[in-house]
């Protein structure tokens, strides 16, 4: 393991990214604790610590800059208080393959209002039941979760389901509810392999991506089970109907700009979403 040090931030790859956000490459130095980044001065939009062996979320100075935190492949299992003090402007946190065991472990992020995007992949807690509409809940801006945009009928379920008292008691006893574990449920992706056309779709999303943002949405995507290229072309006309019916939406909703839409039958992210990643 390798402490996370000022001259390792002074000596560690710096760089403008393709979507132009000035980035700091912290990535695979099996860092185990967040320390010292005031050493960075605030300089960067996005910070990558993926494969670390980081357990905690804090450990943050002021950094009034940073936009997108890249968290893939660690080890986190709890989320700092306050983080919202220490990261004012956070807008997209991938905490893709951690191990976040329980509903309640997200409630720190419910005062983080700038969030708006938030891949909570391959933990533990995606398994626990009223796993999204709690999220969604709790994070009422939320956009995208788990590079899947929520919908307007996600936004109405939730709202339904944890209104009034006996919402606020249902959404205190999921939060506390243990994990039951089914030996495979993770794993429970179909095996067949994808036919011609699907192998085809992919390669065409592959080819037509443009970012590192891009390539890690379809990256998640196809390790969700999901082909990017199908889902493309039967969603393009009804996120086009969304956008235009999020528009005489509900006041609510207007802090989503438009980006959900009750018919839409797309799941994936369909708009320019500025995430970083490899």
């Amino acid at each position: 393991m390798v402490k996370l040090t000022a001259e390792l931030i002074e000596q560690a790859a710096q760089y403008t990214n393709p979507v132009r956000d000035r980035e700091l490459d912290l990535r695979g130095y099996k860092i185990p604790v967040l320390e010292n980044l005031g050493a960075t001065l605030d300089q960067f939009d996005t910070i990558d610590l993926s494969d670390n062996e980081i357990r905690k979320l804090d450990g943050f100075p002021l950094l009034k800059r940073l936009k997108t935190l890249l968290m893939n492949n660690n080890r986190i299992c709890r989320i700092g208080e306050n983080l919202e003090q220490s990261l004012p402007d956070l807008k997209e946190l991938i905490l893709t393959s951690n191990n976040i065991q329980e509903l309640g472990d997200l409630d720190p992020l419910a005062s983080v209002k700038s969030l708006s995007l938030l891949s909570l992949l391959r933990n533990p807690v995606t398994n626990k039941k009223h796993y999204r509409l709690y999220v969604i809940n709790k994070i009422p801006q939320i956009r995208v979760l788990d590079f899947q945009k929520v919908k307007m009928k996600e936004r109405q379920e939730a709202e339904k389901m944890f209104r009034g008292k006996r919402g606020a008691q249902l959404a205190k006893d999921i939060a506390k509810q243990t994990k039951t574990f089914t030996p495979g449920a993770a794993l429970q992706i179909e095996k067949t392999g994808p036919s011609a056309a699907d192998v085809e779709a992919i390669k065409n999303a592959i080819a037509n991506a443009t970012s590192l943002a891009e390539v890690e949405r379809l990256k998640g995507l196809l390790q969700a089970g999901q082909i990017p290229g199908r889902e493309l072309r039967s969603g393009a006309s009804n996120m086009v109907e969304e956008e235009e019916e999020m528009q005489e939406s509900e006041p609510m909703c207007e802090e989503t700009q438009g980006a959900e839409g009750e018919n839409g039958d797309t799941d994936d992210v369909q708009e320019d979403v500025h995430m970083n990643g490899s």
